[in-house]
């Protein structure tokens, strides 16, 4: 059975300025409604003057805070922790607002019961997440049914907007995207790719948009599926011994780093890749010096070294000690996209489930990472894939795939 963390933290600090105005939507059955940010105007809108008093509301973050992946979580749960202390501080909200947390360790088996929970709490009003693609997979319906709208950070997965999950948003590019401009890639400097997954719904969701991009660009395939494990041993061999030019891996951090040290034990000296899954401060731990040379390609954001996010880099740093990384930013724009779409909510009336989901299908926000703005099937707008590499045991941003 998996552990289940359920924290309510109470935070303070200063929101992205918001400009809202109505504005019809075609998605899901909730109706018109919704808001722009232009990123210099205190939010105003329905005629209400607001202090930063009046009724308690929650955001909920489901994703993983413990288990093998669980930092990909931490990066995301910091991020709403930050966001939210921000909007209080600033005290123009017409509401309170506490961040809730509730922990799925990353897995199908602990994602019900962490969305339940969220649920449950009548005054959650909206959710950044699920973080991952199968804990979405699981969840998915059941916050429709509830009405609770979702903006997930980091869940790629290319059939999540197709399954009915009609609350379901996200703000970056799927694994079909995010597959298919890394097997163009490949194919534009290899004959022969080994593509490695780990059964998972997100690694063998990617890892198929991989092969089947690489195929039709009439590049040999190997595949191999390997679910979690502690030794690649085994696998590291094959791809060595398969004369392959390149190898993709569909997986993430903890799992990567390992399959890295088998790879430089079983002295493959082919280009390796992989995922956003992948890209985090674990590898780098677990890899140690075999990391090194190892690429990601991901439709994430550096903080660290986009001017754009150089306040929220200074922030982060300052209240957590570290830096921000992997899907740190993109859960910060997740978070306040939210906030304005629930401040929409309340100055044009009143703060439900309901009001709060119209108000994100019709959300046109000016993040950090990108322009939060929903397609009709929750996709966001705009989105770019960047590579990265580690150098000298740190991760760093190459810049968009396609100009590689």
């Amino acid at each position: 059975m998996q552990k289940k963390f359920l924290t309510a933290v109470l935070v303070a600090g200063t929101v992205g300025a918001m400009v809202l105005t109505a504005c019809s939507s075609s998605k899901k059955s909730s109706g018109g409604g919704g808001l722009v940010n232009s990123g210099g105007a205190s939010a105003s809108g329905g005629g209400k003057s607001c202090n930063g008093s009046g009724p308690s509301y929650k955001i909920g973050f489901q994703g993983a805070l413990s288990g093998d992946n669980k930092q990909l979580g931490i990066n995301e749960w910091n991020s709403v922790q930050l966001a939210v202390e921000q909007a209080n501080a600033k005290k123009d909200l017409c509401f309170q607002l506490t961040a809730l947390q509730s922990d799925d360790a990353g897995t199908t088996t602990g994602a019900p019961p962490a969305a339940a929970a969220l649920i449950q709490d009548t005054s959650v009003m909206g959710v950044v997440g699920p973080a991952f693609s199968g804990p979405t997979t699981a969840t998915g319906a059941k916050y429709a049914e509830a009405g609770l709208a979702l903006i997930s950070p980091s869940a790629t997965n290319a059939t999540l907007t197709s399954q009915g999950f009609t609350t379901f948003h996200r703000i970056v590019p799927t694994d079909g995207v995010e597959g298919k401009a890394t097997a163009d890639y490949l194919a534009t400097k290899y004959k022969s790719v080994y593509v490695v997954d780990d059964t998972s719904t997100y690694g063998a969701g990617v890892a198929q948009v991989v092969t089947a991009e690489l195929k039709s660009k009439n590049v040999k395939v190997d595949t191999q599926s390997i679910a979690p494990t502690t030794d690649y041993t085994a696998v590291a061999q094959k791809v060595a011994s398969s004369g392959d030019q390149a190898m993709y891996y569909g997986g993430y951090d903890a799992q990567a780093g390992l399959l890295a040290k088998s790879l430089k034990g079983a002295s493959y000296a082919g280009f390796v890749i992989s995922g956003n899954g992948a890209k985090s401060s674990v590898f780098t731990s677990t890899a140690g010096a075999s990391g090194d040379g190892f690429y990601f390609a991901c439709g994430c954001l550096d903080a660290t070294t986009a001017p754009s996010a150089k306040d929220f880099n200074d922030a982060y740093t300052k209240k957590f000690g570290t830096p921000p990384s992997t899907y740190s930013p993109e859960a910060y724009d997740a978070t306040n996209a939210m906030i304005a779409a629930m401040s929409a909510a309340a100055k044009n009336g009143t703060v439900t489930r309901a009001t709060v989901e119209t108000a994100v299908n019709g959300i046109d926000y000016k993040g950090i990472t990108t322009e939060v703005k929903f397609a009709s099937n929750g996709e966001v707008a705009q989105a770019t894939v960047n590579l990265y590499e580690q150098k000298n045991g740190a991760i760093a941003l190459l810049g968009d795939i396609t100009k590689q």
